[in-house]
């Protein structure tokens, strides 16, 4: 590909890569700077009481599977 072509094509790459960079979030949950920001869902309290509901759940779960393989082990062992 000429160079002609190929330098604007990446230079204007990089300039949308930056802009992007002023408005996406900057990482998970976290608001981006400046007028374009917005207070995240998973910041909401009604959201993290639901992460939080769920991540109990899952703890509980895996303890119950837990619980269960070492009674299947108590029971088989001599």
């Amino acid at each position: 590909m000429p160079d002609r072509i190929l330098m604007p094509f990446l230079a204007l790459i990089g300039l949308a890569m930056i802009a992007f960079s002023l408005v996406w979030p900057q990482g998970y949950g976290d608001r981006s700077p400046g007028p374009w920001g917005t207070v995240p869902i998973q910041r909401t309290p009604e959201m993290s009481a639901r992460i939080q509901r769920e991540k109990d759940a899952a703890r509980l779960h895996e303890q119950q599977a837990r619980d269960q393989v070492s009674d299947a082990r108590a029971a088989t062992a001599p």
